[in-house]
């Protein structure tokens, strides 16, 4: 035999080898049809109906002080970051015009007990008398409303955000020369779903955390709920009130606000389990039939620690497909192994 005839011989056998080979590959792919999955039990459990929204921190009340007219600022007893109570003095403005209206109170009282005296005896007559009093309760509105804004008295605790001027300035109706925020309490206001408008009430409390203060947890309750809804984001409005004794809730500050709807029963399954339709929000549960995985649309609810609630499509005791389920058709042929 020569060379050529036994290259060729070779070369033959080389390919009915491989072919062979290839066969046997093909045949043992064919056999593994069943996807390997570990399965999990639908169970009916509480599901609490929590729902955080963020929101940010307002001042219970915010109070611009300044004086009816303008003065001269003769003193300024705060400053900013300062915490003040309610009545404390907080600038004094120029006193000359207060000082001729209580001159001429005095002035006015004692006229008003002279006349009385003679009113009394039959000396002056009815209109007389009416007059003069009059005159004295003028002058008196006149020397309390300038009293009033000569000495600038806080009209709540709570603490100075803004000071904008300074000893000796003559305040000419501009900008407050403070600028007061009232911060026990606090409030803020939380845009809710339209969709559970009607599981919200007064009084239920809010669970409060701030970014600024981690590992903090602050509770309030909802104090107003707003009556309409907004059109664009189909949102309603509540207020909650924090009662912040510490202090540690400031306005601007960022927050996240939990509202709890109380607990409701529902179908419970592993995260892992739901499996998103590519191309749609559609998403699927693959229920087990004996060995035949079946896909099962379902309205997904909350989503908590690394479960999902099921609103529809799933059932309580239905046997699931849980890791390997992306990979599943429905029909899809599965073998259970252990997780």
């Amino acid at each position: 035999m020569n060379t050529i005839s036994r290259t060729l011989i070779l070369a033959g056998v080389v390919a009915a080898v491989s072919a062979c080979g290839q066969k046997k590959t093909d045949v043992g792919t064919a056999e593994a049809t069943a996807i390997k999955v570990t399965t999990a039990v639908a169970t009916t459990q509480k599901v609490s109906q929590n729902e955080t929204y963020s929101s940010t921190v307002e001042a219970e009340v915010v109070n611009n002080i300044a004086p009816q007219s303008g003065s001269r600022i003769q003193k300024i007893n705060v400053d900013v970051g300062d915490f003040v109570t309610k009545g404390q003095i907080l600038a004094m403005m120029d006193k000359v015009n207060l000082e001729q209206q209580r001159l001429k109170l005095t002035n006015d009282s004692i006229e008003l007990s002279r006349i009385r005296s003679l009113y009394e005896e039959g000396g002056v007559s009815k209109s007389d008398f009416d007059a003069t009093q009059l005159a004295y309760n003028v002058s008196r509105t006149a020397y309390e409303n300038l009293l009033e804004n000569t000495v600038l008295r806080a009209p709540v605790s709570g603490v100075i955000t803004a000071r904008n001027y300074d000893r000796g300035d003559m305040y000419a109706m501009g900008s407050p020369i403070f600028v007061l925020q009232q911060i026990t309490p606090v409030k803020m206001l939380v845009g809710i779903s339209e969709s559970d408008y009607t599981k919200v009430g007064k009084g239920d409390n809010v669970t409060i955390v701030a970014d600024a203060l981690p590992g903090e947890t602050f509770t309030g309750h909802i104090r107003r709920i707003y009556p309409t809804m907004d059109a664009a984001s189909h949102t309603f409005s509540v207020e909650v009130v924090v009662p912040n004794s510490n202090r540690k809730l400031r306005p601007g500050m960022y927050v996240k606000a939990t509202v709890d709807f109380g607990d409701r029963e529902s179908v419970v399954v592993p995260d892992e389990a739901v499996v998103k339709q590519q191309g749609s929000a559609q998403r699927f549960v693959y229920v087990l039939d004996g060995n035949t995985a079946k896909a099962c649309p379902v309205t997904l609810g909350r989503h908590f620690d690394s479960s999902y609630e099921i609103l529809s499509g799933v059932n309580d005791g239905d046997t699931i497909a849980v890791s390997g389920s992306a990979n599943l058709k429905d029909g899809a042929e599965v073998e259970v192994v252990d997780k």
